[in-house]
């Protein structure tokens, strides 16, 4: 299916998404959907590096828009044939960079694809990890049970206060009629006195019936923003947490909205209920009135416990992110980045009164040249429902970006450690003030923290720094972490390079090819459950071409070229020459494995079985190939059409059997280019490059 069909088939939620990504200038929205056939059949990657073929592609748009225009002419569709024709004037500024465009249209191509790897990603979490899924079922369905309990107590205060008023208008009838009749006979005075007594005492018992309701009522609710904020919210914080390094967690926060604003509604009816008792006081008090003596402490505690469910109910929804970024949280000055705000408690009546401020945090840790900046573009956002197709109360910042502030490097007391400019952790705060029904309170969120760059060459290992934070830290505001980096156990790091892959090709990591890295990095062991990773290792030794260097060039070329065949598991990938040589020996000739070179970065080889002259396996392995290779040819045509000349006979390819006995073209065959011969659109690469004199090369 076409990848805008696809798209168009999604949920609402990522409708959201497509309509914030056309949101931007350079691709019209219409123009992807009516040209969407013509659009996904070009090759803007490589027409972005060919001027070319680009002014061919930017020509034909051009065409393209006009035919529709024509259709609209016919179809007397007075606003598409306007918008048409500004689409087509708009375009016109790229006639001198035609590849401009093509790089335009290929990124945006890229971030739906991005989109629809999210929806296949959440999908899958639904089948990740059933047990724990089924506990989580099972700790919503207690809290769903404490909402209706809460809920069910406020029914029953309101019922019980109605009453009450009842009961004290019942009292004050009766008395009053008492003092407007003359009665003389002193035992029907005594009587009448006893009768006020016994209704002053059932009024009282009632009183004090209702206050020990409201203590009951204020016991469940403290229990629940317990729940809420120490539980709920921080898992959702560390799934959010993981989520942006590749992590295939549930992140949505409408569950979390439904709870936290049944709970504020509840106080909020609280809060009336107390001013009615003081109004019923107003009419009517007398000597050691419980009303009197318990409700300043109610009152005091109902509102302590709404400010701190409200102080925690304001989060940073979307992290701060570029739009060809990296990953989420690497920022780079003077580029624009967005950032989504959101409140928990959704109330209707704050729709676009609520102003949410961003700023840099102004908290500036103790180390030595510490960098400190501030936030450009439009700082101040209303919080509305507008932006959320969920109707979220958001605050939806999109046009920010930073400047470094010339003077800083710390401030008072500035101990002497160091950290490198991708090491340095800074957090990004949102203030609002939350007013409702004579409520006031001052609301903060706070960034993961992010880490500032001014280069594109720092990006690689700006996001190592990201994915060792957000792996390991705990603390989701600890800006000194890398003062004092712990290591990380293999199984967590192991699962972490599986997120890598997993959320750019939605094919993670499989076990044997976890232990190979693991093997790689620690030698071979019985178990790896006791091994640990240090951030020395993983980012700074044998710099330039450290672990993360390797593993990141593996990952780039994966998601660049070999995304399917990648996802078709057709790539061994993590497997040393020595194993390699080991999984081989015992195959037929002709079998070979694909596998990622240990000293090329971001190179890709394979190794294949043949017989010698005295019948024993010879394992031959070719030169690594690269991008310099893979973007001339694909992969699968190279396995196709990689030929060995031996001595004078004709050249002939080697390789028939990918490992462990899946005849080449069956594995392969799906892909290749219908054209063969002289009419191979690869056949120059073919003819110069894949015809190799066998001999063993390294790896």
């Amino acid at each position: 299916m076409a990848q805008w069909d696809r798209l168009r088939q999604l949920s609402a939620s990522y409708w959201q998404q497509l309509h914030e990504l056309y949101d931007r200038d350079g691709l019209p929205m219409d123009v992807r959907h009516y040209l969407s056939a013509w659009i996904e059949k070009q090759e803007w990657q490589r027409a972005a590096r060919d001027y070319g073929l680009a002014m061919v592609l930017y020509q034909v748009l051009l065409e393209n828009l006009d035919i529709q225009h024509s259709r609209f002419v016919q179809k007397e569709s007075f606003l598409q044939q306007h918008n048409i024709r500004r689409y087509k004037q708009s375009f016109q500024r790229y006639q001198d960079e035609p590849c401009a465009l093509a790089s335009t249209i290929q990124w945006f191509l890229d971030k739906e694809k991005e989109i629809l790897k999210s929806a296949e990603l959440s999908e899958q979490v639904q089948h990740l990890q059933v047990e724990q899924d089924a506990m989580e079922t099972t700790c919503q369905q207690e809290l769903e049970r404490k909402m209706a309990g809460l809920r069910n107590d406020v029914q029953c205060l309101e019922h019980a206060i109605i009453c009450l008023e009842e009961q004290q208008d019942e009292f004050d009838f009766k008395y009053q009629t008492h003092k407007m009749e003359a009665v003389a006979d002193e035992a029907q005075k005594n009587e009448r006195i006893k009768m006020f007594q016994l209704l002053i005492n059932k009024l009282d018992d009632y009183r004090k019936s209702t206050l020990a309701d409201l203590n009951k009522l204020l016991d469940r609710a403290e229990d629940l923003i317990s729940l809420l904020v120490q539980k709920e919210l921080v898992d959702w914080q560390r799934r959010q947490q993981k989520f942006c390094i590749g992590a295939p967690d549930n992140v949505s926060l409408d569950q979390l909205e439904k709870w936290f604003t049944c709970v504020a509604v509840c106080l909020f009816q609280v809060r009336e209920f107390l001013n009615k008792l003081e109004e019923l006081v107003g009419k009517m008090s007398y000597e050691n009135d419980p009303i009197k003596a318990q409700k300043p402490a109610l009152h005091k505690r109902a509102d302590a416990l709404l400010k701190d469910l409200l102080k925690n109910s304001f989060v940073v929804e979307t992290q701060p992110s570029m739009p060809q970024g990296k990953g989420p949280l690497v920022l780079r000055t003077n580029v624009q980045f967005s950032v989504k705000t959101r409140l928990l408690v959704k109330f209707p009546e704050l729709n676009h009164s609520m102003k949410v401020n961003v700023s840099m945090s102004r908290e500036v840790p103790q180390i030595k040249g510490y960098r400190r900046f501030n936030v450009l573009g439009t700082a101040t956002k209303d919080l509305n429902m507008a932006e959320s197709l969920s109707g979220g109360m958001v605050a939806d910042f999109r046009h920010l970006s930073l400047k470094e502030q010339k003077s800083g490097g710390g401030g008072k007391g500035i101990s002497d450690i160091s950290l490198s400019v991708t090491e340095e952790l800074h957090i990004i705060c949102f203030n609002t003030v939350f007013e409702l029904k004579g409520f006031s309170v001052e609301l903060q969120a706070s960034s993961l923290p992010v880490v500032i760059i001014s280069n594109s060459s720092q990006q690689q290992s700006a996001w190592a720094s990201i994915l060792w934070f957000s792996m390991l830290s705990l603390d989701p505001k600890d800006v000194t972490f890398f003062a004092n980096v712990p290591a990380a156990p293999w199984q967590q790091f192991g699962e972490m390079l599986s997120w890598q892959f997993l959320s750019a090709t939605k094919r993670g990591l499989d076990d044997d090819q976890r232990n190979m890295i693991a093997h790689k990095l620690f030698g071979k062991q019985q178990n790896y459950d006791n091994c640990k990773m240090t951030w020395s290792k993983f980012s700074k030794e044998n710099s330039p071409d450290t672990f993360w260097v390797w593993f990141d060039g593996i990952l780039v070329m994966v998601k660049s070229y070999l995304e399917n065949i990648w996802r078709e598991g057709l790539i061994m990938g993590f497997v040393s020459r020595g194993k390699e040589k080991l999984l081989l020996k015992k195959k037929k000739r002709g079998t070979f494995l694909l596998r990622f070179s240990e000293s090329v970065v971001g190179g890709i080889t394979f190794s294949w079985v043949e017989i010698d002259s005295n019948g024993e396996p010879d394992i031959k392995t070719v030169q690594p190939f690269t991008k310099t290779d893979l973007c001339q040819i694909p992969f699968h045509e190279i396995i196709r059409n990689f030929q060995i000349l031996e001595a004078e006979n004709i050249p002939e390819n080697p390789l028939l059997f990918l490992y462990p006995d899946t005849p080449k073209d069956e594995a392969f065959g799906k892909w290749y280019s219908e054209k063969s011969g002289d009419d191979n659109p690869y056949i120059k690469y073919i003819k110069t490059k894949l015809v190799f004199v066998s001999k063993e090369t390294r790896g």
